[in-house]
């Protein structure tokens, strides 16, 4: 980052002036969001913009995917979030000219985002074409507090002498991405499948427009999905200054216009409180009254309660969730910053999932993944349970929908879809996406952790036994006996987290992952019929259980076929997967990456090479069934092949570099994931927030560096300090006790701030948490320390187990003359 431009400072993101080139990451990092309603950084004068966007959760538009060649199961559907109206815009104009920054005479500029209270803020000094000095100020707030409301302000104060001040406010529907003089933003149109689909047809139908000089309404409802919208603005005006109000308000463009007569000195301020509805099946008509009541609820608490509210809020976030890292600086910023799109992203998602952007940007068309379970779900887990509730209630209301696609792939149980909005399969691209059959496996660890680390047994009992069951059926049926001197259980034709390579036989990671899935199932069956047997008995009807299906678990479940490598060593990512050629990566020109962007996916899916992180998320995610001997050999197999050229394998990779001693390269990988956005190292932040990484964030900072682990609700602590950080701090919350861990290079100590205390282990020995007062721990040095990091040469020449020499290449483009 550029720290002239980015300053460092704990709490605050801060950009100290004007850039027109980078438009699109500015607005994704300055993006305000709660989880329901986000709204991306763009200026409130409107015109400057890479890309326009105000997003809600889960409201969307369907449209018909269109196959070049058609199959049988392909999904049908697509879904991609829609651009709700715009309300951030302040038009301003001083003696008739328009402030446009890229172009502007700037005297200052500084705009910061504060993560302490949740607010953007700007200052600007514009000097216009005839030398008057105009000081604007701006405030903009999503609420925490209220899910549907977000707060505006905006201050002008001409400083040399009186002039006549126009301010324009306006709610506007952009038909993704047009201004009201329907002119695009500037936005590329890279072919780059982690962009969103871009609608050519309307897609907001208007059913609502009215106002009136303080309020205006707006309704719309999805031409394909039906889903409905509204969106009410409410104006107040505070000046001495003389001003005259005119209103206008269409069917796709509402606007207050304030027109007057500036004196130097004498400051305006315009305050605009704004809520957002949205609904499957209620008409726009009622969700303005639902508006209505947002906005007269603000009218009579007033602005600077919700601003308050908002500081109350964070607090409490913040008291639970934040990690300290001493004596890093920028470190310490990045990792706030990072913590706080947490928040934005899932706070207030209530009934919709945790899309991959979250309400930053439009990239993966708003689109739940697995990511979710497995990255994001863990963090609010262990600091705000009740998030993570919330996101696994709404795995359990896709279930039906699980089911039927399940069906359609001619397998009993549930099959949970690789990307959606509505819980159809969105992804016209089998290979790399529905063959991601590991989701299920993904979604029933995410359950599990909760249950075990919240004692959420009600959840289990009610919700989660449900997909649990689901899940294990589809494993079931979808893996086949063999024999071969002992009876062994096989899973043919799935893709792993590894989009590099499709379609395989037995992926490890997805055998493991399902093995847990089996077995956890049989488990929570049990553990039901004697703990909640009234429960017990609805899941069994409701479902049509035979306990010989449970036995079929537990059988499967112990013969499922792990692939490993004698002869290397090493466990195979899949059944064939060593006898592919190795792509040799640090040949690659760098202008060739990442690799889905420079070859067709055949040309990669002939090596050995990796988008992510596949065996060595699994070595994370079970380590409890890895020795430490198989974790060192398989990272330094697998970690050369691995790209990157996922936001998601950092973090894993930095996990697993701690835990096996290679601490300068764990430091290394998480510095990359810290800084994804921050410092647009994928080139692809314009198009929203990699949030799955953010998640990753913080599991490098507690399970690689800080060494936990939870295997069976049993939490450990193994640290892996790195050499340059004093001190690690970060807060655990576990069956409703909150311990602060506090990891220094000589010791450990846990401390509990709320509930009754905790058992844990460190470093094998059993250390208790009493309710009150510090336990600290001494430690023998941070684990083992292996410099530098694996070679990537160290296997080629080597040689199979069929006798064949194991080489590197990379594959060449030829011109159009050969």
């Amino acid at each position: 980052m550029d720290r002239i431009r980015f300053p460092v400072d704990p709490w605050r993101l801060t950009e100290t002036f004007y850039e027109h080139g980078d438009l699109g990451v500015t607005e994704t990092l300055f993006s305000v969001g709660n989880g329901y309603l986000g709204m991306r950084g763009n200026v409130e004068e409107g015109r400057d913009s890479h890309t326009h966007g105000t997003f809600i959760n889960g409201f969307h538009e369907t449209w018909p995917i269109q196959h070049a060649e058609e199959a049988y199961g392909f999904a049908q559907v697509g879904q991609t979030i829609v651009n709700a109206p715009d309300t951030k815009i302040m038009r301003i104009y001083v003696d008739d000219e328009p402030l446009l920054l890229s172009v502007a005479d700037l005297v200052h500029y500084e705009r910061t985002l504060d993560m302490r209270d949740g607010v953007l803020r700007r200052e600007v000094i514009w000097r216009t074409p005839a030398g008057n000095r105009v000081r604007i100020r701006s405030q903009r707030m999503v609420s925490f507090r209220q899910r549907h409301l977000a707060i505006l302000t905006y201050e002008v104060t001409v400083l040399d002498r009186d002039v006549p001040v126009v301010v324009s406010s306006q709610v506007l529907n952009r038909q993704d991405g047009l201004d009201e003089f329907r002119v695009k933003a500037q936005a590329s149109t890279l072919n780059d499948p982690r962009r969103g689909q871009r609608f050519e047809e309307r897609v907001l139908q208007p059913t609502e427009h009215w106002g009136d000089d303080e309020r205006m309404m707006l309704g719309y409802r999805c031409t394909n999905s039906r889903m409905s919208l509204a969106v009410g603005a409410d104006h107040a005006i505070e000046t001495e200054n003389e001003y005259k109000v005119f209103t206008q308000v269409e069917e796709d463009h509402a606007k207050h216009v304030y027109r007057i007569r500036a004196e130097a000195g004498t400051p305006i301020t315009i305050t605009k409180a704004i809520a957002y509805h949205t609904s499957r099946n209620v008409p726009a008509r009622e969700l303005t009254n639902r508006c209505r009541r947002t906005l007269d609820r603000v009218r009579e608490e007033g602005i600077d309660q919700q601003f308050a509210d908002q500081r109350a809020w964070l607090d409490a976030y913040w008291e639970r969730s934040d990690v300290e890292v001493e004596a890093q600086p920028e470190v310490q910023q990045a990792v706030r910053w990072n913590l706080f799109q947490l928040a934005q992203a899932s706070a207030r998602a209530e009934g919709n999932g945790i899309p991959a952007k979250g309400l930053t940007g439009s990239g993966y068309s708003g689109h739940y993944f697995w990511d979710t379970e497995i990255y994001v779900v863990p963090y609010l887990t262990y600091t705000t349970p009740l998030y993570a509730r919330n996101a696994l209630r709404f795995r359990y209301t896709m279930l039906p929908a699980a089911v039927r696609r399940a069906a359609e792939l001619t397998q009993h149980g549930a099959l949970f879809p690789w990307r959606t909005i509505n819980g159809e399969e969105a992804s016209a691209y089998y290979a790399a996406g529905t063959a991601q059959y590991h989701i299920d496996a993904d979604v029933s660890f995410a359950i599990s952790k909760y249950v075990e680390a919240t004692g959420d047994d009600e959840f289990m009992a009610r919700e989660g036994i449900d997909i649990l069951v689901q899940t294990a059926r589809m494993w079931a049926d979808l893996g086949f006996w063999r024999g071969n001197g002992s009876d062994s259980f096989h899973i043919h034709g799935v893709t792993g987290p590894d989009e590099y390579t499709t379609v395989v036989n037995d992926n490890l990671f997805t055998n493991v992952m399902a093995r847990f899935n089996l077995r956890r199932a049989a488990e929570a069956v049990c553990q039901l019929e004697r703990d909640w047997p009234q429960e017990h008995a609805r899941m069994v009807s409701r479902l049509h259980l035979d306990r010989e299906e449970i036995a079929e678990w537990e059988r499967a479940a112990d013969a499922l076929a792990i692939p490993y490598d004698d002869n290397l060593g090493i466990h195979p990512q899949d059944s064939h997967f060593h006898e592919r050629e190795v792509w040799d990566l640090p040949n690659t020109p760098e202008d060739k990456r990442p690799l889905l962007l420079n070859y067709h996916p055949l040309v990669i899916y002939r090596f050995q090479v990796l988008k992510q992180a596949d065996v060595v998320l699994a070595l994370f995610l079970q380590g409890e069934h890895f020795t430490a001997e198989e974790k060192r050999a398989d990272f330094e197999y697998y970690d050369p092949i691995t790209t990157g050229d996922s936001s998601l394998s950092g973090v894993v990779q930095s996990i697993i570099a701690a835990e096996v001693g290679y601490h300068e390269l764990a430091l290394r990988y998480f510095h990359d994931s810290l800084f994804v956005d921050l410092g647009d190292l994928h080139h692809n932040s314009a198009d929203g927030v990699h949030v799955a990484s953010t998640g990753g964030v913080w599991g490098a900072l507690v399970h690689g560096f800080g060494g936990m682990r939870d295997y069976g609700g049993r939490i450990s602590f193994d640290p892996r300090l790195p050499e340059s950080w004093p001190c690690l701090t970060f807060r655990l919350t576990v069956r409703g006790s909150r311990v602060k861990v506090t990891v220094r290079h000589e010791e450990i100590e846990l401390e509990n701030e709320i509930g009754d205390g905790l058992e844990v282990t460190v470093r094998g020995e059993a250390v208790r948490v009493p309710a009150r007062g510090p336990v600290t721990v001494p430690l023998a040095g941070q684990g083992p320390r292996i410099p530098g990091e694996p070679d990537a040469s160290a296997l080629l020449g080597t040689t199979r187990a069929d006798g064949t020499v194991i080489t590197a290449s990379v594959p060449h483009l030829t011109g159009l003359n050969g």
